[in-house]
């Protein structure tokens, strides 16, 4: 129930299956005060209110929990925590109210009503002092009554990089463009895009993975904590020490990459061809590296056979939500391949994936959760595997 923690009396008035009105008669001694009245009112981190360490524990019985459906038994270490104020990536919903003034924030539970967000707690303290810079970005992209593009936030090394979606036809014109433009520069902005094509770059976005710096394509993907990536490249790392040749599937633009070179050549492989690009860009800016080869590739459609990973003694594999249940399916056929690294944001999903690699003599050594997006139901995690 929304709002409420495990032992707690309350009383709700249920309407179509769902509990509203929920009235608080005795609390948890784990609850404690909300961070953001934002969140509240937006569903966005609907766990701000429960204790840390029952919370992480609750994270990490759903790990387990999950494997258990699947028949798995592993070491499920304890839950690595991200603080607040380092989130680097946000999309931000804009509208204009009754009174015409460009509003910035999350929508509402069951509402298509923007609530204003003055200060996020969660992220980057860049992104929330660019808050009022941002609504006069979108202002001139705002057509209609109904209309509410969002804008996709991120935090890099060379400034923010913002890419707005949504945007109706009414707001897709040169002259509107132009304004976005002047805004962005006024605002500061390193690069301003609209669905992933560039309206106007200062600077070119980058960031740093291992030793590399990298250019990121716009609308690219990264780890929303930089804290949380580093927890994962740590397990990652440390797992395939030894290996002389590794793989590095679902690369994205190289977050595991150049950290995995410096141990052994690696095989990266990718279906952006734009965060390929990135990728091999940055690779020229790093020094002591092992070597890599790196591919774009459609993963689902064309995984790598046996054959293409001959050689390959350690895998690293980060797929989307959906899994990598195709590409996991080959892994059965190789010989070279001793150790592989799961690293998941739908435990679901890994479990379903796990199931084909235990299936095909593989052992799940143990599971690492790790709590990026704080106060939220969402969980990702690290798995080590090995033959």
């Amino acid at each position: 129930m929304p709002g409420t923690l495990p032992g707690e009396v309350v009383r709700a008035v249920v309407r179509d299956g769902r509990a509203e009105d929920i009235e608080i008669l005795e609390a948890s001694a784990d609850r404690v005060p909300i961070q953001s009245q934002t969140y509240a009112e937006c569903g966005v981190a609907p766990l701000q209110h429960w204790a840390s360490a029952p919370y992480l524990a609750w994270k990490r019985d759903l790990v387990v929990e999950t494997l258990e459906r699947e028949g798995i038994e592993t070491e499920v270490e304890a839950t690595v925590a991200t603080p607040p104020g380092v989130r680097r990536r946000i999309a931000l919903h804009a509208r204009r109210d009754e009174d015409g003034q460009v509003v910035l924030g999350f929508k509402g539970r069951r509402s298509w009503r923007v609530v204003p967000l003055a200060h996020c707690p969660l992220s980057d303290p860049r992104i929330n002092a660019a808050l009022p810079s941002l609504a006069a970005v979108a202002a001139p992209f705002l057509g209609g009554a109904k209309s509410a593009p969002t804008l996709h936030v991120t935090v890099t090394d060379s400034g923010l990089d913002v890419d707005i979606t949504g945007v109706e036809r009414s707001g897709r014109s040169a002259d509107v463009a132009q304004q976005g433009v002047r805004a962005a520069r006024m605002a500061d902005i390193a690069r301003l895009s609209m669905d992933g094509e560039v309206l106007v770059m200062m600077r070119q976005p980058t960031v740093r993975f291992g030793r590399a710096t990298v250019p990121l394509p716009p609308a690219s993907f990264m780890q929303a904590s930089p804290v949380a990536e580093a927890a994962m490249v740590e397990r990652a790392v440390a797992a395939v020490r030894g290996a002389k040749r590794i793989a590095d599937l679902f690369c994205g633009a190289g977050t595991f990459t150049f950290p995995l070179a410096e141990v052994a050549p690696v095989l990266a492989a990718d279906a952006s061809a734009g965060a390929i690009a990135g990728l091999k860009a940055g690779a020229g800016t790093a020094q002591g590296l092992k070597g890599i080869d790196a591919q774009a590739r459609d993963l689902f459609r064309r995984p790598l056979s046996p054959h293409d990973l001959k050689g390959i003694e350690a895998i690293v594999i980060d797929p989307p939500r959906a899994g990598a249940l195709e590409q996991t399916q080959q892994f059965a056929g190789t010989k070279s391949v001793s150790v592989v690294v799961g690293v998941s944001c739908n435990p679901a999903t890994f479990a379903r994936d796990a199931r084909v690699l235990i299936d095909a003599g593989f052992v799940l050594e143990r599971v690492t959760p790790i709590d990026q997006f704080l106060w939220s139901t969402h969980v990702e995690l690290v798995g080590v595997f090995r033959r």
